[in-house]
């Protein structure tokens, strides 16, 4: 298989995150970059990567980088680089484009003479001066960054936060690729107990069960790639049997939600049943005042309202305070709260252990790490 360079991209403050998630893959070539990893990898990897990364927002294809300060090296590199490999004569093969901090400043103009190059090319490969883009997804996308001109091709399609189990959203959802980063970033293990009393429609629980029992998040949805007639099909129905394979579905986990609301936990448990999580994830209807739990060791990740609204700050400093007592009665578990408030430690009545800054959406957030005690050997399960 030929070698090749893909860039996972990644939500500011998840870079490291998706960094180990590629090399835990057994993809080596690894460069962190702000918004994006890159790697060398084969065609095997774009199905591999598309289906088991968690946290990443979407898998690109990077056809080829150069330098364009004018609209004429623009074109010229845009053109010298190898489109007819992987764009077939009736591809759709749409532009997109970027710029930051460079020359070339007009997005649409860039996106227009990308489109030209491209189409100048592939009429050379197959003599044809019109193109109908009726058949496949390739969506160029040109990025500019100082200058630096890197186009690549989509190899997703939707946004990777789309398992395809959330067919339902509440208000503010948090998104699956961030829930699972939260996980993925706390002690949390399948061994363990795991309780998110803001479960909203069910994100965090569902995203630690996929988690817990190796099922890969891409599993049960399609990707655009999978049509390219450049990616042999035994390579998609080899990585999709992977999945298969490696899912531990008698596994048995001890994932707990619980929300105030009653009509949002009616969609967490639609969302769980279209996962097929029944049996691993339980909610109910319960006010943070009265969380318990039976279990002595065990991680709470949550998040928590922001009070981002009008009139609802105090609300939730109040709800941070009485956290804080709560969570306190659970002196010998991990507790994970992201929230975008400055003042949170303050009204939680004690400082993280560790914070880490992280973007929910466009909302600048804290993910506040507070650090309970190692169970001693084989209590985690309990």
């Amino acid at each position: 298989m030929k070698k090749l360079e893909l860039i996972a991209t990644a939500a500011f403050g998840l870079e490291a995150v998706v960094a180990r998630e590629v090399k835990d893959l057994g993809y080596e070539e690894v460069k962190v970059e702000n918004g994006r990893v890159s790697f060398v990898a084969d065609e095997m990897a774009i199905a591999r990567c598309n289906l088991w990364l968690r946290t990443a927002d979407r898998v690109l294809l990077k056809v080829g980088e150069f330098k364009a300060t004018s609209f004429e090296e623009l074109f010229e590199g845009t053109k010298a680089l190898d489109w007819e490999e992987w764009i077939p004569e009736e591809g759709i093969f749409p532009v997109e484009g970027k710029s930051i901090n460079s020359q070339l400043a007009s997005v649409p103009d860039c996106q227009a003479i990308v489109k030209k190059a491209v189409v100048e090319k592939l009429k050379a490969k197959y003599h044809t001066s019109w193109f109908k883009e009726e058949k496949g997804q390739y969506t160029i996308e040109v990025a500019l960054l100082k200058d630096i001109a890197t186009l690549t091709i989509d190899t997703s399609g939707a946004g990777l936060h789309k398992r395809g189990y959330r067919t339902l959203s509440n208000k503010a959802p948090l998104k699956e690729t961030l829930a699972a980063a939260l996980i993925l970033l706390s002690y949390w293990n399948p061994d363990r107990v795991l309780i998110d009393p803001f479960c909203g429609s069910g994100t965090i629980p569902i995203e630690a069960a996929l988690i817990g029992k190796n099922i890969a998040p891409g599993m049960n949805r399609g990707f655009v790639s999978e049509e390219w007639e450049a990616i042999s099909k035994n390579i998609w129905r080899e990585a999709r049997k992977e999945t298969h394979d490696l899912a531990n579905y008698d596994k048995s986990i001890r994932v707990y939600g619980s929300d105030i609301d009653a009509e949002v936990l009616s969609l967490a448990r639609y969302h769980i049943g279209e996962a097929f999580l029944e049996e691993d994830v339980h909610i109910q209807k319960l006010d943070i005042r009265d969380l318990r739990s039976r279990f002595q060791y065990g991680c709470i990740i949550c998040n928590p309202p922001y009070g981002e609204r009008l009139g609802e700050k105090q609300e939730v400093e109040k709800l941070y305070k009485t956290m804080g007592k709560v969570f306190e009665g659970l002196d010998t578990w991990s507790h994970y709260i992201i929230t975008s408030h400055p003042e949170f430690e303050k009204f939680f009545g004690k400082k993280a252990d560790k914070k880490r800054k992280l973007y929910n959406g466009r909302i600048q957030c804290n993910y506040y790490q507070y650090y309970g005690p190692r169970p001693p050997k084989g209590q985690d399960k309990e």
